[in-house]
């Protein structure tokens, strides 16, 4: 279940906070967390590309068909690499998603149209005590 948006600015304000108490904790965390590789890797990404459509456009201007096919080869390989690192990223927080149910048990649904069990409990309960106090 992901975090509501105020539980996850408390959870970025306790990182920071504690990035800022210990510095080279705060380093060695970085370093293990697969968003910030994500992030990096998506910004190397972009360069890429931006890379690749500035020699493409290079290319057209000074009519170089070398730097027309560099530049489309970068593009169209950042591009690709931009892409597989989403997908190992998503992969990876699917499955980070599916442990952390995997722990808790699931929850039964009502019945289609009819009441919740635990309100045919409630009910149960309120009858059995009413019935109680009415036999002394």
């Amino acid at each position: 279940m992901p975090l509501s948006e105020h539980e996850q600015r408390q959870l970025e304000q306790i990182e920071q906070a504690l990035y800022r108490e210990d510095p080279k904790f705060g380093r060695l965390v970085r370093s293990s967390d697969p968003r910030v590789h994500y992030k990096r890797k998506l910004v190397q990404a972009l360069v890429g590309v931006l890379t690749g459509a500035g020699l493409v456009a290079a290319g057209v201007v000074t009519h170089h068909v070398y730097l027309e096919a560099a530049g489309a080869a970068v593009l169209v390989l950042s591009l690709l690499w931009a892409v597989v690192n989403w997908r190992q990223h998503v992969a990876r927080t699917r499955k980070a998603r599916s442990r952390s149910k995997k722990g808790r048990p699931e929850r039964r649904r009502p019945p289609a149209g009819g009441r919740s069990s635990l309100m045919e409990r409630l009910e149960e309960r309120w009858r059995r005590r009413q019935e109680g106090d009415r036999q002394m």
